[in-house]
């Protein structure tokens, strides 16, 4: 090579644009929703008598939360704030929604699945989806409408129960009976997805909503011989949350099987409380007051897991408070996508709890965590968390009765209402709420009520107010299930 040449060439190299650096893949998301799973019916909470190893494996790879509150007391809401990270009663999901109910978290709201999908992700739903009573029916929005590129979904519960239900739609289109038990129907259904049908190109954000340990309870015998209490329905349900449990754990064991671990986000936790209701009575609330239904700690707090490797500390547990409606703002701010600026959101990032370098550090909301619940099984209806104290109040309306039906009296008593018997709990030295400390601590009730009752005319305004209308749980579970279902499955044959 001559002088010259070797010049020429330095100089090529010298002007070339420097090799671009490679971006890091963005992370993949899983968010995993039991169905009345209480605050103490795992062994990494606490419980000594229900086996769940899956979940106790992976709490001690991730970050365990003992503060965790779901969006509200019972299904749906808890659904509607998770979704929106906007408190349920502001997007107007008041209650559990019935089959063919007005009620629906309506078109314009914006989903996370939807935020996260036109940021590129693939999208899917599995499992319950419980936020519209036109569900695969014209006149409400679907999960494809609210940013889910795939589901396999229920509009509610599996039926006749976890055993071979007859009740899931895949796209649309629905199923007929499905052999095996739910909790496996909804991780094989996940896992498939995850291996075949999503694409591969594409960051991913999957919803997986099991339906155990909600009623109607069908469990495997394998699970329900774990137990060998003389109870068949002490059995069946422990037995239930550890079919779950197992489902889980074969979900874990696809993602690290397909390499897909390291770079994926995964949180487990609950809807609501344990029901302590029905054929199964049998769920633990770790020692707090009351259950699902309620606004006291054992109906609202629940599990709170969150692995994300290489941020999270294994096995390490924050007591700072967090919520459902905390979970769209956390995703958006990992994968690097603003809110909805158009409109309020109640929750906060939790991102800075997740990583070594906010750890103990307290958050900064904007909005305190807030329930409103005037189906509550207890004359309490709204409640405010601050620090480590809790807030609640009675309505001074006329008392409403806790049913999923909608009566136009009831919404006329929900829009009028005003706060009024205020109860006042330190949550960390009473975490059983036993001593009322609103008497005892005027200055901060001043505050708190003063913060409460801001927020819940807010909330209150823009909440909407659905037609009114009735139907019978009887006729619901009895007639229109298998009706429908049979019916619909006829129509999806002959096209």
């Amino acid at each position: 090579m001559t002088r010259e040449t070797l010049l020429f060439s330095l100089a090529l190299l010298v002007a070339a644009p420097a090799p671009a650096l490679a971006q890091p893949a963005r992370p993949n998301f899983v968010v995993v929703l039991a169905d009345d799973l209480g605050y103490g019916d795992l062994g990494c909470f606490g419980n000594q008598a229900i086996k769940t190893p899956h979940l106790d494996r992976f709490a001690s790879q991730g970050l365990r939360f003992t503060h965790c509150y779901s969006a509200g007391a019972n299904c749906s809401p808890s659904r509607a704030g998770l979704m929106t990270g906007r408190t349920p009663t502001r997007v107007g999901v008041h209650n559990w929604i019935p089959m063919l109910s007005p009620m629906h978290l309506r078109g314009h709201e914006i989903t996370i699945a939807t935020l996260l999908r036109r940021a590129g992700y693939a999208t899917a739903l599995v499992g319950k989806w419980h936020l519209n009573g036109m569900f695969n029916l014209p006149g409400q929005p679907q999960p494809s409408d609210h940013g889910f590129d795939h589901w396999l979904a229920t509009q509610n519960n599996a039926l006749p129960n976890h055993r071979s239900p007859y009740n899931f739609v895949r796209n649309g289109i629905p199923m007929g009976e499905l052999k095996g038990y739910s909790a496996d129907i909804v991780a094989g259904e996940a896992i498939r997805w995850l291996k075949e049908a999503r694409d591969p190109a594409k960051p991913f954000f999957l919803y997986v909503c099991f339906h155990e340990p909600h009623e109607p309870i069908a469990t495997d015998a394998k699970f329900a011989e774990l137990y060998a209490s003389k109870d068949p329905s002490l059995r069946a349900h422990h037995g239930n949350v550890s079919q779950m449990d197992a489902a889980f754990g074969r979900l874990m064991a696809a993602l690290q099987a397909l390499n897909l671990d390291e770079n994926t986000v995964v949180l487990f936790t609950s809807d609501n409380g344990p029901a302590l209701t029905g054929v199964h009575p049998h769920g633990f609330t770790g020692g707090l007051r009351a259950k699902k239904g309620h606004l006291y700690e054992g109906g609202i707090r629940v599990p709170g897991i969150v692995r994300w490797p290489g941020k999270t500390k294994p096995g390490r547990t924050s007591d700072e408070p967090i919520g459902g409606v905390d979970v769209l703002p956390t995703l958006c701010e990992i994968a690097g996508i603003a809110p909805p600026k158009d409109r309020a959101i109640d929750g906060t990032s939790i991102v800075p709890l997740l990583t070594a370098t906010g750890a103990g550090k307290p958050l900064e909301r904007k909005t305190p965590l807030y329930w409103h619940f005037n189906a509550a099984q207890s004359k309490v209806k709204v409640a405010l968390r601050q620090g480590d104290w809790m807030l609640l109040a009675r309505l001074d309306g006329p008392e409403t009765k806790p049913g999923a039906d909608i009566r136009a009296d009831d919404q006329k008593a929900i829009k009028s209402a005003g706060l009024a018997a205020f109860e006042l709990y330190n949550l960390r030295e009473d975490p059983a709420q036993k001593t009322d400390r609103a008497a005892a601590d005027p200055e901060r009730m001043r505050r708190m009520t003063g913060v409460l009752r801001k927020l819940y005319r807010e909330v209150q305004d823009e909440s909407p107010t659905w037609p009114a209308w009735t139907w019978s749980r009887y006729e619901q579970g009895r007639i229109v299930w298998p009706e429908y279902y049979r019916k619909k499955q006829t129509q999806s044959r002959r096209s």
